[in-house]
């Protein structure tokens, strides 16, 4: 006898469950939960459901300005995806809140909405989590999904306390860092001076004060 799939009454949100590659599929890519955030890593899921505010929206919003300005301003090659599912079949997957490729030889995904093949397409080089509530979750277990992924350098910003947690990562270490690598010379103190300052400035103020900073 075959048992039917699990529905999402039955599945707690917001935690790791173990559940088979296949059940997470009847998830991930169930077009009815396109508002939800999935992970998967090792035979452990987790689905995030909690409502994303306005905090979490302007710090994603900020953050994304100025890593493609410093990028910019320092003619790094920079290509950036906002809540996209990264993929390795039967193994794992994340959708972050911002995911940057970066560096020379920049080859992009395929502009569709199915989740980037890691096996055929590089994971992306940074990937940025906004955390508006409990940080112990990503800067745990994300931290070591992404590491296993490959992900270069690793972000985790508090919304609370306008701090950012950043790592670099390897095969065999995850080495707290407080200057990017992957956007060399990126101080963290930077980034945390500009999402204090966009708690009572405009994005527009905000991207001018950037750009005379950076030049």
């Amino acid at each position: 006898m075959v048992n039917p799939p699990p529905v999402l009454e039955t599945v707690p949100t917001d935690t790791w469950l173990e559940v088979s590659w296949e059940d997470f599929l009847t998830f991930a890519d169930d077009p009815t939960l396109a508002s939800a955030r999935f992970y998967y890593d090792e035979g452990y899921m987790r689905i995030e459901m909690s409502p994303l505010g306005s905090a979490h929206g302007q710090d994603n919003t900020i953050l994304t300005t100025l890593i493609v300005l410093y990028a910019s301003l320092r003619n790094i090659p920079i290509k950036g995806l906002s809540n996209t599912s990264f993929r390795k079949a039967r193994t794992r997957e994340a959708q972050p809140d911002i995911a940057f490729y970066i560096g020379e030889n920049l080859r992009f995904p395929p502009r569709n909405n199915a989740p980037v093949d890691i096996d055929e397409l590089e994971p992306p080089t940074l990937v940025v989590e906004v955390a508006a509530s409990s940080l112990e979750d990503d800067t745990t277990r994300k931290q070591k999904l992404y590491q296993r992924m490959g992900v270069q350098e690793y972000w985790v910003v508090n919304v609370n306390a306008g701090t950012v947690i950043a790592w670099l990562l390897s095969a065999t270490e995850c080495l707290p860092i407080r200057v990017s690598q992957v956007l060399p010379g990126l101080e963290m103190a930077l980034v945390e001076e500009a999402l204090k300052r966009s708690q009572t400035e405009d994005d527009g103020s905000i991207s001018r004060w950037l750009i005379a900073t950076l030049n």
